[in-house]
């Protein structure tokens, strides 16, 4: 099969507070096909991606609404280079680049939407070699509900509920997890209604097909929507305005607000103030968090008319949730707020009682008793404390009084009669996935972001479909009747083969898995390791290059017979002997003149491969380098298929191995015709290729 052929992807998450760019990879699906276990071919591609491989910067793009021109080089430019650092030159042409923007781009107007897009292509085509075939399809402003079931694909995908359903049974037959993301704009929700609720509101349910590895479709009937302005940005705007609807008069210049710690002043805007000037307006905290819960309640617009029952917020419809099965996992500002100033870093389950006391406790604080414990030197800390009582306030009443997750601590929730495997349940409780809700920044060391969820997608379209039956492809629409809906969104990528490996494959093979180890030295922090991995690097980087394995093998050959000639001494050469052989296998006397006298080009090492079941973190946090469901370090182990054996392409003669490996048993006469006229009266016993051991069995 030869090398590892890696699959590169780039996704840039076009948020409202700024552009995030994501890299991503994984094998192709014929090598991937072809390594993969029974279990493994009933599953999704693995993907891959490390922290190093990310980068933000700020603002968003939606501020250059009205400078469109300036969008590429003001603001795309940084992101592509940090790209082009990652992927590999002779990847790029094959590695799609997606722009998706959300909730900050969904509020400009469509005029500027348009403009933005077209600029962001045609700088991308003039500037790029990425593959980027339908600028509608891999730039463009993407619907909420298509954000939230990306963000479902990513969550599901992470927690193991696609490729092993049966250790994840919930109960009612049910075994996948819903997704609730919050950003400064939009906040989403996305979730498989139980079965009951699946056939009660099946028009309102999209239809997600995917594609395992052994070409089989997987199908999910999933039910998404989107709250625009209901971000704890966009909200805390609405709620200063009900502020001011509330207190203003003509001589009223400063506002109570029981959202922020007492005694903190500062502008409408957010910003802290000493002195306000003579008729600004300003806010000033009260610390009164049960009286901020009241006045964010009306927020959540749960008196609106509801046209469709049931409804959550805003009067938007909603099919009823059933908490026994549906357990809900939080990203983003779910995340921030739940696990930021109030402490709690780890990944412990939420507790409502736990979370509130926490909050009141804070919150009843004065600024400078907060300031004391925060550093006030990062503007970015202090920013956090705060808007802490806020967001805080927000996400109690959109999660409980809006969505309705049940209270953990207070309010009881009835057994779900989960049917799992003891140690699938135990596993799950020690994560905290059985209960109705739980916040998380990372599953198993990934990023849970819905950008993993579409390169998912992109992933499973380039499996080719099993027996070529094309009629189910991969993508999601309306779950309308017929294997294709009018309105379906194709994945955008097909099962075209990659190219063979060639020279320069193989470098990326070898500096990938020198980057690899190198990562993994330093997440191990082991100084032996490090030292043995650095010294490793350094051969795997003298020898990446076939010339150079070539040029040294053909010196050091000269060098040992040199010094086997008569009155030079052996000892020396054996040694040499010995590490060459050890190092490249062991040739004949033949193969040594078939090396000298044939094309340098036939002649290549075999390539080292790291396992795939085996990447790393290469940060204590375990946000570093990442691999789906799968953690340990790699070992590396190498391929002699392409080894010196192979320059000979008669295989009649060929034997196995202990290690399973072709070992030539051909004759002296059946290689080189005319070796006996050549070797004439030579008659040692140990020089006769009859004789010859494979370098396996000598070492035994």
């Amino acid at each position: 099969m030869g090398g590892k052929k890696w699959r590169w992807g780039v996704i840039l998450d076009a948020g409202s507070s700024g552009t995030r760019l994501h890299v991503y990879r994984w094998l192709d699906p014929e090598r991937a096909r072809h390594d993969a276990s029974q279990d493994e071919l009933r599953g999704l591609p693995k993907i891959v991606t490390k922290k190093k491989w990310t980068k933000k910067i700020r603002p968003g793009i939606s501020t250059f609404g009205e400078t469109a021109k300036e969008v590429g080089p003001a603001h795309l430019r940084e992101l592509i280079d940090h790209a082009l650092d990652v992927i590999p030159k002779d990847k790029v042409k094959d590695t799609p680049i997606f722009l998706m923007a959300t909730a900050g781009m969904r509020l400009l107007p469509q005029s500027q939407q348009t403009a933005l897009t077209h600029e962001v292509c045609s700088y991308l085509r003039q500037n790029t070699r990425f593959s980027l075939p339908d600028c509608d399809l891999h730039i463009q402003v993407i619907k909420g509900e298509t954000e939230g079931l990306y963000g479902w694909i990513a969550s599901n995908y992470l927690l193991g509920g696609f490729d092993h359903p049966e250790q994840h049974q919930h109960g009612k037959g049910h075994h996948t997890y819903g997704f609730l993301d919050m950003g400064g704009a939009s906040a989403q929700i996305a979730f498989a209604p139980n079965s009951t609720e699946a056939q009660k509101h099946a028009n309102d349910l999209k239809l997600l097909r995917l594609r395992n590895l052994n070409g089989s479709p997987a199908e999910h009937k999933v039910f998404t929507t989107t709250w625009l302005g209901f971000g704890v940005n966009q909200a805390r705007e609405s709620y200063v305005e009900s502020l001011q609807e509330l207190y203003t008069s003509k001589d009223a210049v400063e506002l109570p607000d029981p959202c922020m710690p007492k005694l903190l002043r500062t502008t409408l805007d957010g910003t802290p103030v000493q002195k306000p000037k003579p008729g600004d307006l300003t806010l000033v905290g009260t610390g009164g968090f049960d009286e901020c819960l009241k006045k964010t309640y009306p927020l959540l617009g749960k008196d609106k008319p509801c046209e469709d029952n049931p409804c959550l917020l805003n009067g938007q419809h909603v099919p009823a949730i059933d908490f026994d099965v549906n357990h809900f996992v939080g990203v983003s500002e779910y995340w921030h707020t739940t696990h930021g100033v109030f402490g709690d870093k780890g990944n412990k389950a939420y507790d409502f009682a736990t979370y509130q006391r926490r909050v009141k406790d804070f919150c009843s604080q004065d600024w400078e008793t907060i300031q004391s414990k925060v550093d006030v030197r990062k503007a970015n800390d202090a920013k956090n404390a705060q808007e802490a009582c806020f967001k805080a306030s927000w996400l109690i009443n959109v999660l409980h009084e809006g969505i309705g997750v049940p209270r953990i601590g207070i309010e009881h929730l009835p057994a779900s009669g989960l049917n799992a495997s003891k140690s699938a349940v135990e596993s799950a409780k020690q994560k905290g996935f059985l209960d109705p809700f739980q916040a998380v920044d990372t599953i198993d060391g990934i990023e849970v972001s819905w950008t993993l969820g579409r390169m998912v997608l992109y992933a499973a379209g380039q499996i080719p479909p099993q027996s070529g039956d094309d009629r189910y492809p991969v993508g999601f629409g309306s779950n309308d009747a017929g294997p294709t809906p009018p309105d379906f969104q194709f994945a955008g990528s097909t099962w075209r083969p990659l190219g063979q490996g060639n020279a320069t494959a193989d470098d990326d093979d070898w500096d990938t898995t020198a980057d690899d180890l190198l990562d993994k030295a330093k997440a191990r922090s082991t100084s032996g390791l490090l030292l043995f991995l650095l010294m490793f690097l350094i051969v795997l980087y003298f020898f990446r290059k076939q010339d150079r394995r070539i040029h040294f093998y053909t010196r050091v050959s000269k060098l040992i017979r040199k010094m086997r000639r008569p009155g030079k001494g052996s000892g020396g050469g054996r040694v040499l002997s010995g590490l060459t052989n050890k190092f490249f296998g062991r040739p004949s006397a033949t193969y040594e003149r078939v090396l000298e006298e044939g094309d340098l080009n036939q002649f290549e090492l075999g390539d080292v491969d790291s396992s795939d079941d085996n990447e790393y973190s290469d940060s204590s946090e375990g946000s570093g380098s990442q691999i789906g469901r799968s953690s340990g370090l790699a070992t590396p182990k190498l391929n002699l298929g392409g080894g010196f054996d192979a320059l000979m392409p008669s295989a009649a003669g060929s034997a196995l191995g202990r290690s399973g490996l072709v070992v030539r048993t051909e004759s002296r006469e059946r290689l080189v015709p005319n070796m006996q006229m050549l070797g004439a009266g030579r008659r040692s016993r140990a020089g006769s290729p009859t004789r010859l051991k494979s370098p396996l069995t000598q070492e035994q």
